[in-house]
């Protein structure tokens, strides 16, 4: 008994290792993530069938009391038993796949132990199928689990062993004889058995972690090059772009070459072959026309799939991938490899999701262009506006200022053109200098100066620095104006307006107060978040400014709104100094 064990252990030991190839083969993983169909369960029972054959080819002959040790069994004497470790495949192939490709496996495994013969032919060859498929239905229990633990795999694994010695028994005509040949087997096996089973499932527990480990660092390594690669994408030249892209997946990738293009020609190639893989050559590999075509990655295994015309081209094999903008195929990303062995799943796994990443990325960086642009628009025709009732009464005072004092007349005529010629030309541009905005303001303060003489007067500060420091457009005569119109509303006289420019550290902080009523309670913490209706003081005004310093210049730059203690409000906001 001792000396069968040992062999049988021997012998387990060759199935385990054809055990590690088959855990090796790509459509196994398929088991591992229950991923079955028809045609895989017809497979996987073939597989697993050859396996258990495989086991029964390496086992042992008991002829009596003694142990006959060959290299394979091709034949079996009428006087002689097979012990072999088939039910190791059988129970594997029942726990995974279930009880048909258990059952299916145990069919072909029985039918060879059939057509062996021997002693207790029969019961060996109706254990395969029944074990297959009692393993499959016990695998429902652990549905849960993505792979039976060793321990449980080794309970398990127990029964087949006995239930194969019991129906030794039960097919026997000479009861006395058999039992002496199941006290001769019945421990090995039964040890044997469960024991390689547990170690199986405990290799296959190894093998699921190895590619769970391989699609965590594929992901990571997509991942952060998609985050690195970001500058690039946003870059509105197309052959910048793929240089950036392909200079940074070369490096980080460690790939033969990489190569970057459009739906038409090469905007940028990386690595081995760059002396006729050039920037600018027509695509004319079909495989790269048919990933265009159907959106899809295609791979080439071979250097006849590339259609390199260089014969001495050392790159043989590529994966291409398509990348989407706007659910259109504007381009392809090539990695290319001295050799088809070199492309694993790891790498497919890596460029597909690296594909779909830079996409989405692209797409949102079109979106958020598209957003800017609409924006942008819709801010310069806010600036661009010139108010009739203003044009309309700065004409009308210029009229009656030429029978009166023909000189100021002609000087406020001067500023109101500075004024719309300003406000036309906002639609050019999305930021001015200081200077420039400067000069905007004291020529409507003149004109409003002119119109309310007696009543208000507005200090503005001469410019000593900072003048090419830009701001938008219009963002300091909307907050004079909301000044004259809302704060000092009910001033008749004696109303005062400051404007301020001052230099804090890093910044230029311009503030504009007046002596008026203030802004009332229920609105102060709105007015410049919220576009106030007219009834409330109309705060567009000041809502358009908060809305283009925002925009341009980032969050630091928004309004600030505050009533003053000894009455009026102050209005003010920081850009950078720079």
């Amino acid at each position: 008994m001792k000396y069968l064990t040992i062999v049988l252990f021997e012998r387990i030991g060759l199935l385990l290792v054809l055990a590690f190839v088959l855990t090796r083969i790509p459509g196994f993983r398929s088991l591992l993530y229950r991923e079955f169909s028809k045609r895989m369960s017809f497979v996987h029972a073939c597989m697993f069938g050859m396996f258990g054959i495989a086991g029964t080819i390496t086992g042992v002959v008991v002829e009596g009391d003694s142990v006959v040790i060959s290299d394979f069994i091709w034949s079996v004497g009428e006087d002689q038993m097979i012990v072999s470790s088939s039910l190791v495949a059988i129970v594997i192939a029942g726990l995974l796949g279930g009880p048909v490709v258990g059952f299916g496996a145990g069919i072909i495994a029985g039918a060879h132990l059939f057509y062996l013969g021997g002693i207790g032919f029969i019961a060996n060859s109706l254990i395969n199928p029944l074990s297959g498929f009692l393993a499959g239905l016990t695998a429902r229990f652990f549905s849960n689990e993505r792979v039976i633990s060793p321990m449980k795999a080794l309970f398990i694994g127990v029964f087949p062993p006995v239930l194969q010695m019991h129906m030794l028994l039960i097919f026997s005509s000479n009861p006395d004889d058999r039992i002496a040949l199941v006290n001769t087997i019945g421990l090995p096996l039964v040890l044997s058995n469960s024991i390689a089973i547990a170690i199986f499932t405990a290799m296959i527990s190894i093998v699921l972690r190895e590619q769970e480990n391989e699609a965590a660092f594929a992901t990571k390594q997509a991942l952060t090059i998609a985050e690195e690669a970001l500058p690039f994408l946003k870059k509105d030249s197309p052959r910048e772009m793929a240089e950036g892209i392909a200079t940074l997946l070369y490096n980080r990738l460690k790939l033969a070459a990489v190569s970057i293009t459009n739906d038409r020609e090469v905007l940028a190639h990386k690595g081995l072959g760059d002396d006729h893989h050039r920037t600018g050559d027509k695509i004319f590999t079909s495989l790269s026309h048919q990933a265009i075509a159907s959106k899809q990655m295609q791979v080439a295994y071979s250097r006849s799939e590339i259609q390199c015309r260089n014969e001495s081209c050392p790159l043989e094999a590529a994966i291409m991938i398509p990348i989407m903008d706007a659910n259109d195929t504007t381009g392809l990303i090539k990695f290319y490899f001295r050799k088809g062995q070199h492309i694993r799943p790891v790498e497919l796994m890596l460029a597909q999701g690296l594909g779909q990443l830079i996409s989405n990325q692209l797409n949102t960086i079109a979106a958020d262009k598209l957003k800017t642009h609409i924006r942008d628009a819709e801010l310069r025709n806010l600036q661009a506006q010139i108010n009739p009732h203003f044009l309309f009464n700065t004409l009308h005072m210029i009229a009656a200022l030429f029978r009166k004092d023909p000189e100021r007349a002609r000087h406020i005529t001067v500023q109101l053109a500075h004024y719309m010629r300003f406000n036309i030309g906002l639609v050019s541009s999305s930021l001015v200098s200081l200077e420039k905005e400067c000069q905007h303001v004291k020529a409507y303060i003149d004109i409003i100066q002119t119109r309310f003489a007696s009543r208000l007067q507005i200090n503005f500060p001469e410019m000593d620095e900072a003048r090419q420091v830009l701001i938008p457009p219009s963002t300091m005569q909307p907050l004079v104006e909301n000044a004259v119109q809302h704060g000092l509303e009910t001033v008749a006289h004696g109303g005062i307006i400051t404007v301020r420019i001052e230099r804090l550290g890093e910044f230029i902080q311009i503030t504009v107060r007046d002596n008026g009523c203030g802004f009332p309670e229920n609105i102060l913490h709105r007015a410049g978040q919220e576009s106030l209706t007219e009834n409330q003081n109309s705060g567009a005004g000041l809502f358009n400014v908060n809305q283009r310093l925002i925009s341009l210049l980032g969050e630091s730059a928004r309004l600030h709104v505050r009533n003053l203690p000894s009455g009026g409000s102050e209005v003010y906001f920081a850009i950078p100094n720079k």
